[in-house]
């Protein structure tokens, strides 16, 4: 029995997301057309790829399920393959890299500018949709190479208005976690899944803290995957 009444769909953003309006668009270009002056400089080249990739090209981030779309927007295309938006812009790197290996320079400097998504629990200051702006050195012979990615940071970061002193560069090795990880016993690929539990507690120490760091490693926390037992 129809009520007579006509469904009208909320005006609203879905959650995650946002609009963006005049001052706020203008800014932020200028922002990133001083970002890309900066990678100019430093001679990198632009590359710009699609927003969707294929579920296989953008590798493990995907967990082994019958739909694999945790943490990304994912779905099936008419042949059946899989297809998801980019959650950052160093999967289509690697794609790329690998589909034109025998076109590219070597070693292969570009930086690349876009939104990205991610399929996570929204929450203050944390969106579906963000802006990435990456620079990316592939095939370099030494770390001089990660040398210049640091000033080059330092250059941009500089170039929008934070002065010196204000940041810090990090430097991360993934060779010292593998270390670790070996230690600690989570070598090997039947450990895949608790070493990917310890990344990212890691990744969430700065802003969990110490306590909030444990138990992620622990018996977990509400709204996160359970930890380590």
């Amino acid at each position: 029995m129809s009520t007579g009444k006509t469904h009208r769909p909320k005006a609203e953003a879905p959650k995650g997301f946002r609009d963006y309006f005049g001052a706020e668009v203008t800014t932020r270009k200028a922002m990133l057309d001083a970002i890309t002056a900066v990678y100019h400089r430093y001679g990198f080249d632009p590359l710009e790829t699609s927003a969707v990739e294929t579920v296989e090209a953008l590798g493990k981030f995907l967990p082994d399920v019958d739909r694999p779309n945790e943490g990304v927007f994912a779905w099936q295309d008419e042949d059946m393959d899989w297809l998801a938006l980019r959650y950052d812009l160093t999967a289509p790197l690697a794609r790329v890299a690998a589909q034109y290996r025998n076109d590219l320079p070597s070693p292969y400097r570009r930086y690349a500018m876009g939104p990205v998504w991610r399929n996570e629990k929204p929450g203050p200051g944390r969106f579906r949709q963000f802006y990435q702006c990456d620079a990316d050195t592939v095939g370099a012979p030494s770390v001089a190479a990660d040398a210049e990615i640091c000033a080059m940071l330092a250059d941009a970061l500089e170039a929008v208005g934070i002065e010196r002193g204000d940041y810090v560069v990090k430097v991360n090795n993934r060779k010292v976690l593998n270390g670790v990880m070996e230690v600690a016993g989570l070598a090997g690929d039947d450990k895949e899944a608790e070493r990917g539990i310890v990344l990212r507690a890691i990744d969430k120490i700065d802003r969990l803290g110490p306590e909030g760091f444990a138990r992620l490693l622990g018996e977990g926390r509400k709204g996160t995957r359970r930890g380590l037992h």
